[in-house]
């Protein structure tokens, strides 16, 4: 199940979710790469496409902490 997520529905998410849905997306990435190993793996693409899934959370993790740290000044 590759989902190309849009930025501002992760957004919206919490931190918690957030954390949960790039352990989750970790989890398939995983799975595509063994499969992709088998020899398996029907688009490839999928491998990109879940990186930078893995990729746009990550940052938006990091931009609220860098936000706390600043309180909240840009």
């Amino acid at each position: 199940m590759v989902i190309l997520l849009e930025i501002k529905d992760l957004r919206k998410l919490s931190d918690e979710e957030l954390a949960k849905k790039i352990k989750e997306t970790k989890e398939e990435l995983f799975t595509k790469r063994m499969q992709q190993a088998n020899g398996t793996l029907e688009k490839p693409v999928q491998l990109r496409t879940l990186r930078r899934d893995v990729a746009r959370m990550k940052t938006i993790l990091n931009e609220r902490k860098k936000e706390t740290v600043s309180g909240g000044v840009k």
